[in-house]
């Protein structure tokens, strides 16, 4: 994309141009793994691994050899080396997950009062030999205060307590600790580094914030931030060992692996982490990085269940098991449920970007003071609402229980208090959406998976609340006659579970994922197919609606450099994306000095290699890193002066010398420090330095008539960092990721969906005018049902 284009269209945007200006140009702040080039390296290892482990090593008589049992072990070491290291990053994020679960509950129950037995004691432990752990009931836990408002005093000042402390450290010792992670994963597993992001500071001040921010009160969740904490725990981890540190691909499979293993500890779900990593966070998933990934997430799960830390045998505290059967005629209520996640996604999406918009304008440099503000503001409110006060994990265990008389929180089974609940769930679910849509984002560990399964929650109850109603106003009408007398027909909890999962899978758009983790969660084969029908919906609603997940919108608006998995027709060429002002290499006749000139005068990443008869004829490409690292390490090989030749080019004789490296004869060798230095002796000259082994002389090449989506698929499906155009020969330009992305993003503003934002509005405002009226008929219907 010319320079032109760009600043025309900086100048014909309006109304926040600026900020997608700047995305134009963010996209140079990453660099790209070339996935081909890291396949080479790995392949000529493998190639020498194989060669070493033919030699033998028995004695002259065939007899065993101490060399041979070495080779042996070794053999066996290095095949099991992954599973050693996947086991060891699963038992990390068990340990880290319970740790951060125990102090979770601890720092949210320290804000209503405090245990006398132990102030190290949480509510549940504290009031261990009281069913319920009453509060009223439990002499060893005493609130902070008796006077009312005293009580909302501290519990706030806790809120903003908690709350400063983790913003000040996310901004003091580790930026990268805010947010969610998962869009920032995406874009890493694809290929795409950002240095720090998985750092041990990063992980270490995540870990210690996210129990003070779900403490705080603040409308996120710690689900989200969990996948980013087990990337941590997995590239620290396979870091320390020399295979995975030095092959991207492997240390992606470890990644992809410790993304399952985050998903399985924070819902109690093995499968269902394997299935986010499938459909959420990989584009391009093997069977064996499947295995790995339910390896991982299954040793993590066994870890935090031996560590127990509810002392209950859950995972979750809102894991729960149903005995009850549901009917075919709650279909029709199902299909409500799936109706709202599909519009709370579409909501939410919109407007929370709207706020993320302001925040980046105007709140960049009041991040501290933006999370006070909030968690003050959401523990003001919530502390009059009963389902708001309580941690959200809390309060779903609550709403997802079913009504057996073994336990009631606040009236909630009661018929008594039936709409005096319904009120209050239906409060806190608009409450909840609103402070979500300006929570998530804020400069915290911040999740949207509980916060939202939360709001569903409340919807969902309320739902089932009022279904209930019906059926005791009329237990003999057409649709309850299915229904045993003696046995309550409606059950509240399910209907709860089922908006849960509504209002997960509308705002990150998933459905097999999130199916397997509701039947993890619940085990009951039965409410399969009520998930289904509400995800079906869900995710109907949610196309229609032109709703993309939010992950992968915080991708786009954050200018992370990410290709969609859709396919869209643009119908150009690759000519209109490529870069054809190139900083070129001749294959031959540059001094040393005038080739360290050329990497200063440039910053490009790589250069490809032309003849020298004027002709432009391709002959190879180099990268710039590779570049530097030769040039540095051939000083210390050969006498290497200013004016020493260089030559690009080889010949036959020099692919006989190094063919016993085990390196393949085409592609570059890379920066492989087993074969480096040995390449680099083997090919000295006193007048040549000769850089053929590290040229890529079948570099991936296309024609400029390809068109642009085949090109997309090449670089989503080989992972190459740059692909050239020649034509017939002649290179004519390159493209990169970043080229395809700053094009994508220029010409194609509006989102491809059958629906316009003018078109949204409208809805919206039908639907709040639908709505009212909807509630007025249903208000007037149930006085006369009172009234009789």
């Amino acid at each position: 994309m010319s320079r032109e284009r760009l600043t025309q269209y900086h100048d014909t945007r309006h109304h926040g141009g600026y900020e997608e200006f700047e995305q134009l140009h963010r996209y140079e702040d990453f660099t790209t793994i070339d996935w081909i080039q890291d396949s080479i390296i790995e392949r000529n290892r493998r190639l020498r691994a194989a060669r070493k482990a033919n030699v033998p090593y028995r004695g002259p008589r065939g007899e065993v050899s101490l060399a041979w049992i070495w080779s042996r072990l070794c053999s066996i070491a290095h095949a099991g080396q992954s599973w050693f290291v996947v086991s060891l990053v699963g038992i990390a994020i068990g340990v880290n997950a319970a740790l951060i679960s125990i102090a979770t509950e601890w720092l949210s129950d320290i804000k209503m009062g405090y245990c006398s037995d132990g102030w190290w004691l949480n509510q549940q432990f504290c009031c261990w030999e009281i069913e319920g752990g009453d509060e009223d009931t439990c002499e060893a836990w005493h609130q902070w205060s008796e006077v009312m408002p005293a009580r909302w005093a501290i519990y706030v000042l806790f809120a903003a307590a908690f709350s400063f402390v983790a913003a000040h450290l996310v901004r003091s010792l580790a930026k990268y600790a805010a947010g969610s992670g998962i869009s920032e994963i995406k874009c890493i597993i694809a290929g795409f580094i950002m240095k720090g992001f998985l750092g041990f500071w990063t992980f270490f001040i995540k870990s210690v914030t996210l129990p003070l921010v779900i403490a705080s009160g603040l409308s996120v969740g710690k689900e989200g931030p969990s996948v980013h904490v087990a990337c941590c725990i997995g590239n620290l981890i396979a870091s320390l060992f020399k295979g995975f540190s030095r092959s991207q691909v492997k240390m992606r499979e470890i990644l992809t692996a410790s993304s399952a293993a985050g998903v399985a500890v924070a819902f109690g779900s093995p499968i269902g982490g394997v299935l986010f990593s499938i459909e959420e966070m990989s584009s391009v998933f093997s069977i064996k990085t499947m295995w790995r990934s339910f390896f991982c997430a299954l040793v993590a799960t066994v870890t935090l269940s031996a560590m127990n830390p509810y002392r209950s045998g859950k995972l979750v505290l809102f894991q729960v098991t149903y005995d009850r059967d549901w009917h075919f005629f709650e279909i029709m209520f199902f299909v409500i449920l799936g109706i709202f996640g599909g519009l709370y996604g579409a909501f939410v999406v919109k407007f929370n970007l709207k706020v993320a918009a302001f925040r980046k304008r105007y709140l960049g440099n009041h991040a501290i003071a933006e999370a006070v503000t909030l968690a003050v503001i959401t523990a003001m409110i919530g502390w009059f609402n009963h389902f708001m006060r309580i941690d959200m994990t809390e309060s779903m265990e609550i709403l997802f229980r079913e009504c057996d008389g073994a336990s009631d929180y606040d009236h909630l089974c009661q018929t008594a208090y039936q709409w005096p609940m319904v009120n209050s769930l239906f409060l806190a679910t608009i409450l909840r959406i609103g402070l979500v849509v300006v929570s998530y984002g804020c400069k915290v560990p911040a999740g949207i998976f509980v916060p939202s399964m939360a709001i569903g929650a409340t919807f969902g109850r309320m739902v089932g609340i009022m279904v209930k109603a019906i059926n005791r106003a009329y237990p003999t009408s057409g649709i309850f006659a299915v229904c045993q007398p003696d046995v309550p027909c409606i059950t509240p909890g399910t209907y709860a579970l089922l908006g849960a999962a509504a209002a997960l899978s509308g705002i990150m758009r998933l459905t097999v994922t999130v199916v397997v983790i509701m039947f993890e969660l619940t085990g009951a084969l039965t409410y399969i197919l009520p998930t289904m029908i509400v995800l079906l919906v869900t995710k109907a609603v949610g196309d229609f609606l032109g709703t993309t997940g939010i992950a992968d919108e915080m991708i786009r608006f954050n200018g992370f450099p990410f290709l969609e998995k859709d396919d869209h027709a643009y119908n150009v060429p690759v000519a209109r994306v490529m870069r054809s002002d190139l900083e070129t290499l001749p294959v031959s006749g540059l001094t040393v000095q005038e080739l360290e000139e050329a990497l200063t005068r440039s910053d490009v990443k790589g250069f490809p290699i032309i003849s020298t008869d004027g002709r432009q004829i391709l002959m190879g490409f180099i990268e710039r890193t590779e570049l530097r690292y030769v040039l540095d390490k051939a000083r210390h090989v050969q006498d290497v002066r200013p004016d020493t030749l260089v030559s690009f080019a080889s010949d036959s004789e020099d692919h006989e010398e190094v063919e016993f490296s085990g390196v393949a004869s085409g592609p570059a060798v890379g920066i492989d420090e087993d074969i480096s230095m040995e390449i680099m002796e083997t090919t000295a000259t006193p007048d040549v330095l000769k850089l053929w082994p590290w040229v890529n002389q079948t570099p991936l090449t296309v024609s400029p008539q390809l068109p642009l989506e085949i090109v997309m698929q090449l670089f989503k499906r080989m992972g190459p960092r740059v692909i050239l155009v020649e034509n017939h020969g002649t290179l004519v330009g390159l493209v990169t990721v970043k080229d395809v992305l700053r094009f994508t993003m220029a010409e194609h503003q509006e989102p491809q969906s059958p629906w316009s934002e003018q078109r949204l509005d409208g809805l919206v405002d039908e639907a709040r005018m639908l709505t009212s009226s909807f509630a007025d008929d249903v208000r007037s219907w149930f006085r006369r049902v009172l009234r009789r």
